[in-house]
């Protein structure tokens, strides 16, 4: 038999999005790497906003931070379960946590190739005028 669905409630809709809050305030304050990844947030937005980027470029540059912030969500969820699951050393759930950390790798990599192609244009031509 098919399970009813809930009605909708604004308070559970809230309590969802503390505790997303929650889950990113956790990653944020236990990744030493999701600490560069908030300064390199921020370094990426105060260029963009510096040098003027375009409506267009400002889709691309997010799009890239917010691929680099849910490869570090997942890749800490993982961590954080792979070692509930099985807190001593395994040959499998040390490839599983070295692929997800590949994917933040991976995700990285490409937000920076983003960032050179949308902000290396305009900042060297401020560069050459300064």
């Amino acid at each position: 038999m098919a399970r009813r669905a809930k009605p909708f409630s604004l308070r559970a809709r809230a309590r969802s999005f503390a505790a997303a809050g929650a889950g990113l305030a956790y990653v944020l304050a236990s990744q030493h790497n999701a600490r560069i990844h908030a300064a390199a947030t921020l370094a990426v937005v105060a260029a963009g906003l510096g040098l003027r980027v375009s409506r267009l470029e400002w889709c691309w540059l997010v799009a890239a931070i917010a691929a680099v912030w849910t490869a570090e969500a997942f890749n800490t969820a993982l961590e954080s379960l792979a070692d509930a699951v099985k807190p001593d050393r395994h040959p499998l759930v040390g490839r599983a946590k070295d692929a997800a950390a590949g994917a933040v790798l991976a995700a990285s990599i490409g937000a920076a190739l983003v960032g050179l192609l949308v902000l290396g244009p305009p900042l060297l031509r401020w560069l050459r005028g300064a």
